[in-house]
């Protein structure tokens, strides 16, 4: 099967079929609801709408784990080398055992795809743009129901792709401290990324000014 079959209705059906049987039903309502807010923000954004969905209907295609499980999953799909940085969050590690599981079951599917999978729980320096739209789609999908959620949605086609992942990251981290929650180190990279590319960006506007 080639890359365009996977993109196609019929293979998008089957993995759906597969994960209804893989997590339990709030899971999988929330996967499809990531699926179609991905495909919608790929539309607005000019990406590719197809991609989108799959990656946002397979994003949590191993959240059936427990967290011995999980740990297990890693190890046995080669990627317990990642183990250290969540030790004591294996609850992320779904998103890089799921990218590597769907790449030995389906090599057919695209890099980018299998990459927007692997970060969606953590983020990171350089996101592609459909990184940025599952890791999105994932926070604002219409089952969502948390405070603060509602004026992310509104933001949709409003602000620039970036502008939106930061808004959300905000969103993400803020919630998390506000929980006494941890966070994975890499979120904090991008988190401090993103707060100096601020800084730097308020510099030179002040230094424009000043002129």
């Amino acid at each position: 099967m080639g890359a365009a079959n996977v993109l196609g209705d019929a293979f998008y059906q089957a993995r759906r079929d597969d994960l209804a049987h893989r997590v339990k039903r709030s899971r999988f309502e929330h996967s499809l609801g990531v699926s179609e807010t991905a495909a919608r923000m790929a539309r607005v954004y000019g990406q590719d709408e197809r991609l989108a969905r799959l990656a946002g209907l397979l994003h949590d295609w191993d959240k059936g784990y427990d967290d011995e499980g999980i740990r297990a999953r890693a190890v046995e799909l080669g990627i317990a080398d990642q183990l250290a940085s969540y030790l004591d969050m294996p609850h992320l590690l779904h998103g890089p055992t799921a990218a590597a599981a769907l790449a030995r079951e389906f090599p057919e599917l695209p890099a980018p795809l299998l990459q927007a999978i692997r970060l969606h729980t953590t983020g990171a320096v350089g996101m592609s743009p459909l990184d940025l739209i599952v890791y999105v789609a994932d926070v604002i999908e219409p089952g969502r129901y948390c405070a603060g959620v509602d004026k992310l949605r509104d933001m949709v086609g409003k602000v620039e792709l970036e502008e939106l992942f930061v808004a959300t990251l905000v969103y993400v981290v803020g919630n998390l401290i506000e929980r006494r929650k941890l966070i994975h180190p890499d979120t904090v990279t991008v988190w401090n990324y993103y707060v100096a590319r601020a800084r730097e960006r308020a510099a030179a506007n002040d230094a424009k000014g000043s002129k």
